[in-house]
């Protein structure tokens, strides 16, 4: 695993949020980039903070719970127009608190094999149709 020191890439993490065979997406909010899309929680990687610290910070800040079981599931890089970003998703099974929007954002959950990808950011075109129940063990 990297931190966020390594490489030009933006490091990014994105937490795939499961519960009752269903998984978490949010909605970016009106004023921020790509507003409207749809995506897995998450955000950027500070500097000298591991992918799981800043997973769990991230996911606190905008949604208000805290993951306790939360398992690496890939690494993807994708280029948008503003420049590439490395994105690192992880499964996340288990987690303390409610789901509370804090920047206004929708969220819904989703049904593996019954979504449309199309909603989502482009770079998780690929991955909301590779998701599939049983979960990983972690």
């Amino acid at each position: 695993m990297r931190d966020a020191a390594a490489g030009a890439d933006l490091l990014v993490v994105a937490g795939i949020v499961w519960k009752d065979g269903r998984f978490l997406g949010v909605e970016r909010p009106e004023g921020k980039a790509h507003a409207g899309w749809w995506e897995f929680p998450g955000g950027k990687v500070e500097e000298g903070e591991s992918l799981e610290a800043a997973l769990i910070r991230e996911l606190q800040e905008e949604l208000s719970f805290t993951s306790t079981r939360l398992v690496f599931w890939r690494e993807k890089r994708f280029v948008y127009p503003q420049g590439p970003v490395l994105l690192n998703f992880f499964h996340i099974t288990a987690y303390e608190g409610e789901v509370v929007p804090l920047e206004g954002q929708r969220f819904a959950w989703f049904t593996p094999g019954h979504t449309d990808a199309s909603i989502f950011l482009p770079a998780n075109s690929d991955i909301v149709p590779a998701l599939s129940w049983p979960l990983p063990k972690g």
